[in-house]
């Protein structure tokens, strides 16, 4: 790759949480003066997936999952200790956290409360591989604890829903809310969001492997695809803003409202994840990735159920939409903690 890409691409890497603010921006602006975005981006909607942002996601998440050294992922799970670490924040304690801080704060508000239940129970499969390699994470181990809790969401998504969102709440005083979900819809979110990229990540690395050797695919290849990943970042930023542009702009009080919980939320669990990540002697690398992985959710499906079971137009779908509009500038803020913490207590 010529001096001149390196120094574009750092320059790229170097102001990336501008281009990111600026591209929220652009999204949130023109939601609001040019509204019928809306209809013009909702003419590709098929069921509960939005094109524009699966082709954005995908696209996003290609060439994370093409860096993967599959070969070497069967040492990904020999550390007992650190997977079943993953699992209880993942599985226990996010779910648990965003059930309490929905009820401390959206008590007044059942649908918005509803939602972030929602977000709380859907673990991430999507963005974390994204902050995972801007934080410069443990690929593999990320690639692994993805695949995981993939698994886990299409088995266990629907009884989570009816235990948090059915069961619990009379126990704090609040109404149960109905939820039908099939685990063929969530194993469908699944696959668009996970199965496609990590498919084409598999087949990329094998063939070109073969083709053309590992020298060639991680110093020529990989460098080629890498700014797709920011590419896409942004493209599905301003598509999501400009979904919700006119009414981040109309009704800020409630994107607030529901936001506060939700950087609770994410703080909490990021700085808990890297002190545990640390405490087992876990390293940078695998602490970074068991952080951004308990902090990050599947905004994909949450969205997706909450529209398909509460409706488009329910403050449960709204609240489920306020969810990445605060993760995407939270999670890129914690990039930058874990690379400070990278530096000031593991050595650079």
């Amino acid at each position: 790759m010529s001096e001149s890409i390196i120094k574009r691409l750092s320059f790229l890497d170097r102001f990336l949480t501008l281009w990111i603010f600026l591209a929220m921006g652009v999204g949130v602006l023109s939601g609001y003066f040019y509204p019928q975005i809306v209809g013009f981006w909702n003419m590709f909607q098929i069921g509960t997936t939005n094109i524009p942002i699966a082709i954005g996601l995908i696209l996003m998440m290609y060439p994370p999952l093409a860096k993967v050294k599959y070969e070497e992922m069967g040492g990904v799970f020999k550390n007992v200790k650190i997977l079943v670490l993953s699992l209880v924040q993942n599985w226990i304690i996010g779910p648990a956290l965003m059930f309490l801080l929905a009820v401390v704060f959206l008590r007044g508000y059942p649908e918005y409360m509803v939602g972030l239940i929602m977000i709380g129970l859907a673990r991430c499969i999507a963005m974390v591989i994204v902050w995972n390699e801007l934080a410069k994470g443990d690929t593999e181990y990320c690639a692994g604890l993805v695949a995981f809790n993939s698994l886990f969401q299409v088995i266990f998504f629907s009884a989570y829903a009816w235990f948090f969102i059915t069961v619990l709440p009379p126990y704090f005083g609040l109404k149960g809310a109905a939820v039908n979900i099939s685990i063929s819809q969530i194993a469908n979110s699944v696959f668009i969001y996970l199965g496609i990229p990590f498919l084409a990540g598999i087949i990329t690395r094998i063939t070109l492997l073969k083709l053309k050797g590992k020298k060639w695919y991680e110093e020529k290849f990989i460098p080629k695809i890498s700014p797709i990943t920011l590419i896409s970042l942004l493209f599905t930023i301003i598509v999501m803003f400009s979904l919700k542009g006119e009414y981040i702009v109309k009704i800020p009080l409630d994107v607030i409202r529901i936001a506060v919980p939700l950087l609770i939320y994410f703080v909490i669990m990021f700085l808990a994840s890297f002190y545990m990540g640390r405490k087992f002697h876990a390293g940078y690398a695998k602490s970074a990735t068991l952080s951004f992985t308990a902090a990050s959710n599947n905004f994909e499906l949450a969205i997706a159920v909450a529209v398909a079971v509460f409706g488009i137009n329910s403050g449960v779908a709204f609240a489920a939409v306020i969810g990445p509009l605060v993760e995407v500038p939270v999670l890129i803020g914690l990039v930058n903690v874990a690379l400070y913490f990278k530096k000031r207590h593991f050595g650079g």
